[in-house]
């Protein structure tokens, strides 16, 4: 993902992880169960971080252009809240249980996005790119 594509992509991740906690904490807290309503919780956290992460991902892509593992890290990102988080959504919803076998590729995504940043940053000479 380019620069442009990661923060824009982050900005609208974000906006909406702000839109579906707003909805979880007002609409859905008297309709959904505790449990349902903790799994949502879940889902909105992870996708802020991750959403606001992506913004950091875009910024360092700015910083560093020819770290082309960041474009990886950020699509992992969005990878893993669309698996992790939209699981989450779909079973505090009433989706099915089953989505809870798509639950853990959504955070192998976030742990490979993480892992693949530190890696590019380890490789990084500091002061040479940034």
């Amino acid at each position: 993902m380019s620069s442009r594509l990661t923060l824009t992509t982050g900005a609208l991740l974000m906006a909406a992880a702000v839109a579906l906690g707003a909805l979880g904490a007002h609409a859905l807290k008297a309709r959904l169960s505790p449990d349902a309503l903790e799994l949502w919780r879940t889902a909105a956290t992870y996708h802020a971080w991750h959403a606001l992460a992506l913004l950091g991902i875009g910024t360092l892509q700015l910083l560093m252009p020819q770290r082309t593992g960041l474009g990886a890290v950020a699509l992992l990102f969005v990878a893993g809240i669309a698996l992790f988080a939209g699981s989450l959504y779909a079973m505090a919803l009433g989706g099915g249980r089953a989505w809870g076998y798509v639950t853990p590729f959504g955070g192998l995504a976030f742990i490979a996005g993480w892992l693949i940043l530190a890696v590019t940053v380890a490789r990084t000479k500091l002061g040479s790119e940034l």
